[in-house]
């Protein structure tokens, strides 16, 4: 089951060595999240982290980034709704129903569905489907190897996703509340609880 990290909305200090290590401890894919920056800090991120890596990252917005640092592809959401002209490669985007999955899955290489359990990085942001209306959409092809399992992933609640069918997860507060870039000096503590997740994910 592929494990994907989404990233802080907003750049820190230590974020480039963060994300090299998790690289190099098998994370699948990085998805580049920072709505409403400068494309001029996602830049100088990507410069900093080595070019073997790149090609596991999707940017979500200054989609030009794609094809100047050779990134896997870009996603698109609300804020960034239509491709470039033209675009051919890798692409994702959100959905936020199963019926908003059945109809847009076939157009895309794999789409999020959140939040499956109540977020942990957006207050107030609860579950929207029951186990049950789950495995009805699996039994009936909606939900597959092309879907991702976003919101409230931890490391309690991993194996359900993987159990019911889901192509993989895709993480944001419970990695990132394992850090603290204004106090926080090692980030031995994210790692660790990464390669745990990795673990439970293969």
């Amino acid at each position: 089951m592929k494990l994907i990290l989404i990233t802080t909305p907003t750049y820190f200090v230590e974020e480039d060595k963060i994300i090299t290590s998790l690289f190099e401890e098998g994370l699948d894919i990085l998805h580049l999240r920072k709505p409403d920056t400068a494309p001029v800090y996602a830049e100088r991120l990507l410069t900093l982290i080595p070019e073997k890596y790149r090609k596991r990252i999707v940017v979500h917005g200054h989609f030009y980034l794609k094809d100047e640092y050779g990134l896997k592809g870009i996603h698109i959401n609300h804020r960034n709704p239509t491709p470039p002209l033209n675009y051919s490669g890798h692409i994702s985007t959100s959905c936020h129903s199963i019926q908003e999955v059945e109809e847009r899955k076939k157009d895309f290489n794999y789409v999020f569905l959140s939040p499956i359990f109540d977020s942990i990085s957006k207050e107030g942001y609860k579950s929207n489907y029951t186990p049950e209306e789950i495995r009805k959409a699996v039994k009936a092809d909606i939900i597959d190897q092309r879907v991702i399992a976003l919101g409230g992933i931890n490391e309690d609640n991993i194996l359900q996703i993987k159990d019911f069918g889901f192509g993989g997860v895709a993480v944001l507060g419970d990695i990132w509340n394992k850090f603290n870039p204004n106090v926080d000096f090692n980030y031995q503590e994210l790692i660790t609880h990464f390669r745990k997740l990795k673990r439970l994910a293969d």
